[in-house]
């Protein structure tokens, strides 16, 4: 069996904020936050005016949630049908920096909600947390729409947010306090720890899969790695030039990538430091010329649900598309306005990217059929570490073939 080609990404819908922007500073911060629930059923939008929006995802091809301008297909063809999901305005007062969905919860917690808010029922919840501008964050439960906790500790912005994935309800959040904090949103809701280490502002932070490890970068060159198991630091990682803007650790948790300001994606190990690529972001038109702005100063970058690719955005406002395995993108998408973040759908075949003027832009890709090759490779890393790979009693060849092959030569 063998991987499809993946081919140019494809326009496809637009949303656009209900009222225009005003180009200050705090009207555009508020553009950065974008997250797909991890069932890929809700989709979460800072859309500005310290509003986030939630619209139900509808995955059949014949509806189109509401607000969405599609290429080439009738707006008659919204239809929702009796019970379904609505969409929800949620006010919260502040300008809006980072949005994270919870996994759902497992078993163990599903009662949390019902302890601290017996007017909700009880039963499994989805929840939206939103990093603020003054330090504060909110929970939301996604579902009724409902302000189910307010949390305070940070004493700067919030920036991003990530929950573990294992159903836990354990929050890390990072702030321009310089600090990571983590949270455990059980009855009492308590912060139980602080991160300490990075000397600037920490702008994003990934827990692998696997929920072993955390990693945090700042506008600083190094990259953190911490023990999700005993929150301390366990290495920094060496490589960047610039500032790093985000981080993202693979499927697997077998890889984890970083990009900056540098222009360059990095592809480490993260149990072994080992620098596995590096991706440089070269300008793609030459008449792209502006003085106040690094073209390809990169902004975000994220793996594809089943961890063959990676998109990136950066300053010269280019959607691409990587293949792990290649030195240059496989695919571009032109943008008319800078970019900010981007996302996978969870299911695959859609990205969504963030533009500087609030709108949230849809791109179709194929999804990818993986090989059997990548597919036993995703299985045995996803419990077995580079060191534990070797260590194992099979041939050197089988090793490299089946664990380690990826990105055919090693930094």
């Amino acid at each position: 069996i063998l991987s499809l080609a993946l081919q140019e990404p494809n326009f496809d819908w637009e949303l656009k904020p209900g009222r225009p922007h005003q180009f200050d500073w705090k009207s555009s911060c508020e553009t950065w936050s974008i997250a797909f629930s991890p069932d890929g059923s809700w989709f979460a939008w800072s859309q500005g005016h310290c509003i986030v929006k939630l619209i139900p995802w509808l995955l059949e091809e014949q509806f189109i949630p509401k607000g969405f301008e599609a290429k080439n297909r009738s707006s008659k063809n919204e239809t929702k049908g009796q019970g379904s999901p609505k969409e929800k305005m949620l006010d919260c007062g502040q300008i809006v920096w980072g949005v994270a969905f919870s996994p759902w919860p497992s078993p163990p917690s599903k009662k949390l909600w019902a302890h601290n808010h017996p007017q909700v029922p009880d039963v499994f919840r989805l929840v939206l947390a939103m990093g603020l501008n003054d330090g504060q964050i909110k929970i939301w439960e996604v579902q009724t729409g409902l302000l189910l906790l307010n949390l305070s500790g940070h004493q700067d912005v919030v920036r991003d947010l990530s929950f573990t994935p294992s159903g836990s309800l354990i929050l890390v959040s990072t702030s321009r306090d310089k600090t990571l904090r983590i949270w455990y949103l059980n009855k009492h809701s308590k912060q139980i720890q602080v991160l300490l280490g990075h000397l600037q502002w920490v702008y994003c932070c990934s827990i692998s899969p696997d929920c072993s490890m955390l990693c945090s970068v700042a506008e600083e060159k190094s990259v953190f790695l911490w023990s999700m198991r005993s929150y301390t630091l366990i290495r920094k990682l060496e490589g960047h030039q610039s500032s790093v803007v985000s981080c993202e650790s693979s499927p697997n948790s077998a890889l984890l990538v970083t990009a900056s300001y540098d222009t360059n994606v990095i592809m480490w190990d993260p149990y072994t430091s080992e620098r596995m690529r590096s991706l440089h972001h070269t300008q793609v038109d030459p008449a792209m010329d502006d003085s106040n702005v690094h073209i390809s100063s990169l902004r975000s970058v994220c793996f594809s649900p089943e961890g063959l690719y990676l998109a990136t955005v950066a300053d010269d406002r280019l959607l691409r598309i990587w293949a792990l395995e290649l030195k240059t993108p496989i695919a571009f998408a032109p943008v008319t306005n800078g970019l900010c973040c981007c996302t996978f759908f969870p299911h695959g075949g859609v990205i969504a990217t963030e533009i500087r003027d609030g709108h949230i832009q849809f791109w179709t890709a194929p999804r990818v059929l993986s090989s059997l090759k990548h597919l036993c490779r995703k299985a045995l890393q996803s419990f077995l570490t580079t060191y534990q790979v070797l260590a194992l009693p099979i041939p050197k060849k089988m090793k490299e073939t089946v664990f380690l092959e990826p990105f055919g030569m090693r930094y």
